[in-house]
């Protein structure tokens, strides 16, 4: 089917794509109603299906990871990609963890009456049918899909071609359980095939059958989705977070929040790309921070003030202030107090997620209430952005934009609300 597709794309992707998202409407109809149990028992169902399966999962995954290593991809790409037995479980318990976290769905988010005795709340719903796209990581397709079907939500999953055969076995195992649950398996769905031209159709929404598109991957996929959907994307596009050492900030701490921010996972989109210094503090403060960094193996790149202070340390240029390394590089300033620290935080960052470290009651208040970032911390690391720190449980991503969803996207993120009204006769005047 897949070289059928290859052949003549145009009118075979488009039907083949419509009619994942008409099961999927059908589905997602099917979930709205279903009661916490049922999707709890259809949670644990999938769990135990992906134990079940795991010799066949593990096989497509050895495939996926001896094609991607002919292809010469890099060793971190190849560690992202591949699952082994320690790995398949940790998959098959996130899912089951899902199941005990609060059901989002019903949930009363206000109550008030008019006047005229109308009796008004808001309650919240499910979405509908969230499209996720993503790249290497297998896992999100048991993730993505779990979460979807706990907040009620249908899911349709567009999985990355490198781990197409994992992303497969995995959604058959999830289609088992949903069907011993009595859900119908059309409520997560895999797109069945390679072909890129699947992406854009569902950029367009497929006829209205999807509701939000969350996309998983690289900044080129991230771009692409923001630049070409006709849906809501919850997403980001850049992490450049920063940490900022405010005058008053304790140096003992500063060192073990800054290392933390940077060090402690240097790929994830909550490490810190940039770290300023108030210059009130630099000459105690910048030298120990600097080589403590280096020392740990990460790179300086440095304005002048910064070079000053440890020859080792890389002239920064203006490509580095808004740069997301990914890697054990960062970008070092000195900056002349709290004004011009949330000024370089506005004019260079991301509105990902950004920390303050200080003393300072007041300051830290300032900084709160003017950086204008989805995640903004006090005396924390910004490796805290993550929604199982936060306690949702799980989070399908983290989206920077204002409307809606903003920070880690977890399961009451997944939902919206409608208002039911109740009356005893009223009419309007």
């Amino acid at each position: 089917m897949t070289l059928a597709l290859h052949k003549s794309p145009e009118p075979d992707m488009g039907g083949l794509m419509l009619d994942l998202g008409r099961r999927a409407r059908a589905a997602a109809r099917a979930l709205a109603l279903a009661s916490t149990e049922t999707k709890n028992a259809a949670l644990l169902a999938i769990a135990a299906a992906i134990r079940e399966r795991a010799p066949a999962i593990l096989a497509a995954n050895a495939e996926d990871v001896a094609e991607a290593t002919a292809r010469g991809q890099t060793a971190a790409f190849l560690d992202r990609l591949a699952l082994d037995a320690r790995r398949l479980e940790a998959v098959a318990a996130a899912v089951e963890s899902i199941a005990g976290l609060p059901d989002p769905v019903g949930r009363s988010l206000a109550r008030f009456e008019r006047p005229n005795g109308l009796a008004i709340e808001r309650v919240a719903t499910p979405l509908g049918v969230v499209g996720v796209i993503f790249e290497s990581r297998p896992n999100v397709t048991a993730d993505a899909g779990a979460l979807c079907l706990k907040a009620g939500n249908a899911a349709i999953l567009r999985a990355g071609s490198d781990s197409f055969r994992t992303s497969s076995a995995l959604a058959a195992a999830m289609a088992e359980g949903l069907a011993r649950a009595g859900l119908p398996a059309d409520a997560i769905q895999l797109v069945p095939t390679r072909d890129r031209d699947a992406v854009g159709a569902m950029l367009t929404g497929l006829n209205g059958a999807i509701d939000v598109i969350v996309p998983r991957g690289g900044k080129s996929l991230v771009a692409r989705v923001q630049a070409d959907a006709r849906v809501p994307v919850f997403a980001h596009l850049e992490g450049v977070c920063h940490v900022y050492v405010h005058a008053d900030a304790d140096l003992a701490m500063a060192r073990e929040i800054v290392l933390n921010a940077k060090m402690r996972r240097t790929s994830v989109c909550g490490a810190a790309e940039t770290l300023l210094v108030d210059r009130a503090c630099a000459a105690t403060h910048l030298k120990p921070l600097v080589a403590m960094l280096i020392g740990a193996g990460c790179e300086v790149r440095g304005d002048a003030a910064v070079q000053g202070a440890d020859p080792r340390v890389v002239p920064a240029t203006t490509e580095d202030w808004p740069a997301e390394y990914g890697a054990p590089i960062i970008a070092a300033a000195v900056v002349d107090g709290l004004d011009a620290a949330i000024a370089h935080v506005e004019r260079w960052g991301s509105h990902h997620t950004d920390a303050i470290v200080t003393a300072n009651e007041a300051a830290a208040a300032r900084f709160l209430a003017e950086v204008d970032s989805a995640i903004v911390l006090h005396n924390a690391s910004t490796q805290f952005a993550d929604g199982g720190e936060f306690g949702f449980g799980a989070e399908i991503g983290i989206a920077t934009g204002r409307m809606h969803a903003r920070g880690p996207v977890g399961l009451e993120q997944l939902t919206s609300f409608n208002y039911r009204i109740r009356g005893t006769g009223q009419t309007r005047p």
